[in-house]
């Protein structure tokens, strides 16, 4: 069978621009946005037929059935050699984050603290913060991976003073698209277990590895038994759109899964359950093609920064689409995605959202054209020119 072609390199900037999505409409057409993470791809086959055919037979009720879960075991068989996702200790939720906030409900009580690796995820510290709950930094080494001393240090902190912590794992981990291993989760399980904290794990980026890369699940891992993970087909195949994700549980925490609320599970659109189950269940060649298409924007990335920004400090990430640049020897203070959005019309995210660790970086979204990732990079080398 022939290779599927990069859907990554298939829409045109004008094609792009029609689109009414938080990506392309947060800034004015001038500006070229390389922030959120959307991907630049057309709906990979099988999804856009599995859509349609709901469509033309009015299906589009309530959720029912397995058929998600069912679709994830079998990918995750495929992909990750992982055969313990047991399909009845599983729920859909709407979507990875809401179904954070819903675990965190289960395991962990009002004003109980929740520790995270920063840099992280800018909606870690806005929902968990929403919750209630006070969010205790771990920052990451400066190899971008777990420091074991300093995650101890915190473990040790909010199990002195809480009865039911958490610490909220990103894995793989955004920003940075590193990939824990399982020596590290395996460590990650016995900290946890001796200063019984519960591990909530986001593991949404988990598809997207770079060539090399294998993601290792943390309920796979000696001492995750009692752990609760989340994963969503919606980073790999581009359904953001198309709420749905499934809470999993290991086999020490399925009595605390059977306590989510029943109601929870009516947030999860039909349409998008019907979506990510064809995207795990069909969509492997589209991601394969995807993932080809991202090891080769890494590469680029790499030498066009080496060619026009020296000054940046970049290391392609294992995982995910995004890269993390550090920006900090440019000069251009703790939030250089300003002085790019000003000066260059590039938007990018903002290092200083990501928490502790994130001043002076930018996170740029690979998920486009080359042609796009180069014009955003003559932009940002403009800008800094404009700035000195």
């Amino acid at each position: 069978m022939p290779r599927e072609a990069d859907p990554l390199r298939r829409l045109s900037l004008e094609q792009l621009r029609q689109r009414t999505s938080m990506k392309w409409r947060t800034y004015p057409e001038d500006v070229l946005p390389l922030w959120v993470a959307e991907m630049d791809v057309p709906l990979a086959e099988p999804v856009a037929r599995a859509i349609t055919e709901a469509v033309a037979l009015g299906d589009t009720g309530y959720p029912a059935g397995t058929a998600y879960a069912e679709a994830l075991a079998g990918f995750a068989r495929e992909r990750w050699g992982w055969d313990g996702l047991a399909v009845e200790r599983t729920a859909i939720v709407p979507d990875v984050m809401l179904g954070i906030v819903e675990m965190l409900k289960l395991v962990s009580g009002p004003s109980e603290p929740v520790v995270v690796n920063s840099p992280v995820y800018p909606p870690f510290y806005q929902f968990v913060g929403n919750l209630g709950r006070p969010v205790v930094e771990a920052p990451l080494g400066a190899d971008g991976r777990i420091d074991f001393a300093v995650l101890e240090g915190a473990f040790r902190e909010v199990a002195a003073h809480a009865n039911q912590p958490v610490y909220l794992l990103c894995s793989p981990h955004n920003p940075t698209g590193t990939v824990h291993t399982a020596d590290e989760l395996t460590r990650v399980a016995l900290l946890a277990r001796t200063y019984g904290v519960r591990v909530v794990a986001d593991e949404i980026h988990a598809p997207i590895v770079a060539a090399g890369a294998s993601f290792v699940p943390y309920l796979s891992v000696p001492g995750g038994e009692n752990g609760l993970s989340l994963m969503s087909a919606s980073k790999a195949w581009n359904l953001a759109g198309l709420k749905a994700a499934l809470a999993i549980a290991g086999p020490d925490a399925a009595d605390d899964l059977a306590r989510l609320p029943e109601e929870v599970s009516h947030g999860p659109s039909h349409v998008g359950i019907i979506a990510h189950t064809a995207a795990l269940r069909d969509g492997g060649d589209w991601l394969d093609a995807v993932l080809s298409g991202l090891d080769d924007n890494r590469q680029l990335l790499a030498d066009l920064l080496a060619e026009h920004l020296p000054g940046v400090r970049y290391a392609p990430a294992q995982a995910t689409y995004l890269a993390w640049l550090d920006c900090r020897d440019l000069g251009l203070g703790d939030d250089p995605a300003a002085v790019f959005l000003e000066r260059g019309r590039v938007a990018l995210s903002s290092g200083t959202d990501f928490g502790t660790g994130g001043a002076g970086f930018v996170r740029l979204n690979l998920a486009t054209s080359p042609e796009l990732i180069t014009e955003a990079v003559r932009r940002m080398a403009a800008a800094i020119r404009a700035a000195s």
